[in-house]
């Protein structure tokens, strides 16, 4: 009967410890990068999106969500449930995900951020970023280089800003999540001739590419994402393209979850690339040189449109009706060059 007794254990054991390991290997802790409980309770994105000052709280929320559809928006905007006797949010913004701090801005002139904190999150496939903005200071330690746990405070929620001004009233942790375009953004910075310094490396925000927070949370609460590449793959295509190109993006090498196949062995001859409705490439597919055959070297070529997407999405213009086909948008026409290089 011991004996028994000793093998239910030992098998008892045994089946937690895989069950452990299986769920260690499937899934990943993600936190709410603020105090406010509304979204872990299941309450609407009303109950804690902080409007932009139209008073309508979706004007927080992610995509066309301004300019009464016409202006995109990267992230969410959470707002606080604490303040102190000025009106100034006390709330603490905590890292959503263990990850590395890649870039922390201190300065709240530098950038439309505010004080920014970015981490990259190297144990996710693919290592997506987080972003962190508008803080009113950042946390003792966090610099770059740092590792930080999922849940570790990086700093405190406020409404600082650089070009325009948040008053207290609407102070808010703006949170995004994505991926980095390039890096060599600063090569294409430069090539632009903005007339201002890129004070923040591949971190500045026209090399940041988002995906919607509040559908990732909710799908990773739902169990529909196990790891973040599963979210990708649930994306819509909007655009599909093919460009002839011995370039290997480095975009590819940073996020090999999202080729739709492995590398060959041989050369790539170009790409098939499948882009949502912001413009984020999520899936690549590597073509042979026979596959490229008779395209026009760097020269992309629209081989599918979502023509009802490219209609109710207003703030990004991907494709074009031209002469009874498309052609390459403006918002496109720039991820384009950040990715490959296209002039």
């Amino acid at each position: 009967m011991m004996r028994m007794r000793w093998r239910w254990w030992l098998a008892g054991t045994l089946g937690m410890w895989a069950s452990a390991m299986v769920a260690a290997e499937t899934s990943f802790k993600l936190v709410w990068p603020t105090p406010n409980p509304a979204w872990s309770e299941g309450k609407p994105p009303s109950a804690w999106l902080q409007h932009a000052g139209s008073g309508d709280p979706a004007s927080g929320g992610f995509g066309g969500v301004r300019s009464g559809g016409t202006r995109f928006h990267e992230g969410i905007d959470i707002r606080p449930v604490a303040r102190d006797r000025r009106g100034e949010p006390l709330d603490e913004v905590f890292a959503a995900m263990a990850g590395v701090v890649r870039h922390v801005s201190t300065s709240p002139g530098a950038s439309s951020y505010g004080r920014y904190v970015v981490l990259e999150h190297p144990e996710r496939r693919p290592a997506v970023y987080t972003l962190y903005a508008h803080l009113a200071r950042v946390a003792p330690g966090i610099r770059s280089g740092v590792t930080v746990a999922a849940g570790q405070a990086l700093g405190t929620m406020g409404h600082s800003s650089g070009g325009y001004m948040i008053p207290a009233a609407r102070a808010h942790l703006h949170f995004e999540i994505g991926v980095a375009a390039t890096r060599d953004f600063q090569a294409w910075y430069d090539a632009r001739r903005f007339g201002s310094r890129n004070d923040h490396g591949m971190w500045n925000g026209m090399n940041l590419l988002g995906i919607d927070p509040v559908a990732f949370y909710n799908d990773w609460r739902a169990g529909r994402v196990r790891e973040v590449s599963d979210f990708f793959a649930r994306q819509e295509t909007a655009v599909r393209l093919r460009l002839a190109t011995f370039r290997i993006p480095d975009f590819v090498n940073r996020y090999p979850a999202l080729l739709a196949k492995p590398m060959p062995f041989g050369p790539v001859g170009g790409w098939e690339v499948r882009f949502n409705w912001t413009g984020l490439p999520f899936s690549w597919t590597p073509l042979s040189v026979a596959e490229v055959a008779g395209l026009p070297a760097g020269q992309p070529q629209l081989i599918e449109v979502n023509a009802a997407i490219e209609r109710r999405e207003r703030s990004k213009s991907l494709a074009v009706a031209r002469r009874g086909g498309w052609a390459v948008g403006k918002d496109l026409e720039l991820v384009l060059q950040q990715l490959f290089g296209l002039k």
